[in-house]
Order: C-alpha cells, then structure tokens, then sequence
C-alpha cells in the first residue's frame, strides 16, 4: 500500500491565519513562492456542516494549483491524517498593521577598484 502524505499549511492573507490541507507541496518554480497542489476538504458524508470550512473551500473552489508567498507561510506540517480546514484572525498584532514587503536576497556591493 502506498504512502499518502498529507501536509497541513499555514499562512497568513490579509490578517487571516489560513490553516489548509494538501497532498504535494512544492517549491515551486516561481521564485519566492510555495507550490501547494491538490487540496484536500472534509468530505460530506456526514450530516454536520462546518460553515468554516465551507468558507474556505469556497475561496479555492476550481484551484488546481495554488502558490503562497514565501514571507506569508507560517509552518508547513506533514500530518498523519486531514484536519479541519480554516480561516481564523490574527492574533496579538492589530487589524490595521501589515508586513513591509523586503527583498529577499539584497543587491552585491559594487567592486572597489
């Protein structure tokens, strides 16, 4: 029987902790940014809905491939089995702060001759 991973990805959109699931992720090849392919939600064999998850599997509703940026990824966890998927707030820092974007590799110095 084959090994299925699955990975637990979190990042942060607009000041949102996104927690999703997904079976490969990647580097990609987009420099500065995660590869996150095929995402896994609950099935709906159970009666119970959780208005969470229905919200964020509607936000990626049709994605096929999905590519996070580097500065956003909080943690990537490969798990045993699928969670529930969720947006919930930030905490600790407040509503109206946001990263400053940097560079990721600054410029060389200019050679002194």
């Amino acid at each position: 029987m084959a090994i299925s991973h699955i990975f637990r990805i979190m990042f942060v959109n607009q000041g949102k902790v996104y927690e999703i699931y997904a079976r490969r992720v990647s580097h990609g090849e987009l420099f500065g940014f995660i590869e996150v392919e095929e995402l896994v939600f609950g099935e709906r064999a159970t009666v119970v809905v959780d208005p969470a998850e229905e919200r964020i599997k509607g936000e990626f509703d049709g994605v096929k491939r999905t590519y996070l940026p580097l500065h956003s990824i909080l943690r990537i966890d490969e798990v045993k089995k699928q969670g529930v998927s969720k947006i919930t707030a930030l905490e600790g820092g407040g509503a109206n702060v946001s990263q400053f974007p940097m560079p990721m590799y600054s410029a060389p110095p200019p050679d002194k001759k």
